[in-house]
């Protein structure tokens, strides 16, 4: 009986999250570190709505020793015009979901899920969401995950 409830339950946990965090629209799976030899830049392309809200998530998973700058620089163009460029610090957030950091003796594990920014859609149109993961020099980040996640 419990198992039952149990299955009965997961559908519905799943659609209480998605209303309280949104749907996700698309996904872009940086997973390193861009360098000046090595850039790794991923692109979406997306057809949005006036009016439409996208919420910028940032799943992550890294590691550090010190002191670690680290972004994600985004770059909106509709109809291939760019718009504009966002910098996004993925541990600035509003919202998080199974945020786990361990800190001991300066070496820092990190790992959530965290709703960023959001960006409006003033017009209509096929919008394309170029990003790359940027860090400050340190030897000692190591990125397991770096994902950059749109909602609506």
């Amino acid at each position: 009986m419990k198992r039952i409830l149990l299955l009965l339950l997961i559908p519905t946990m799943f659609f209480a999250c998605e209303a309280l965090t949104g749907k996700e629209i698309g996904r872009l799976e940086i997973n390193q570190v861009s360098t000046e030899d090595n850039m790794v830049i991923k692109e979406i392309t997306l057809d949005l709505m006036q009016g439409d809200e996208v919420g910028v998530w940032s799943e992550m998973d890294f590691k550090y020793e010190g002191d670690v700058g680290i972004m994600f620089r985004i770059q909106v163009l509709k109809d291939g015009e760019e718009l504009t460029v966002v910098d996004v610090d993925p541990r600035e957030k509003n919202i998080s979901i199974n945020e786990v950091r361990t800190e001991v003796n300066e070496k820092v594990n990190w790992r959530f899920v965290g709703k960023n920014t959001t960006i409006s859609i003033d017009e209509s149109g096929l919008y394309t969401f170029k990003a790359g993961l940027i860090a400050s020099d340190n030897g000692s980040l190591e990125v397991k995950k770096a994902e950059l996640v749109f909602k609506k």
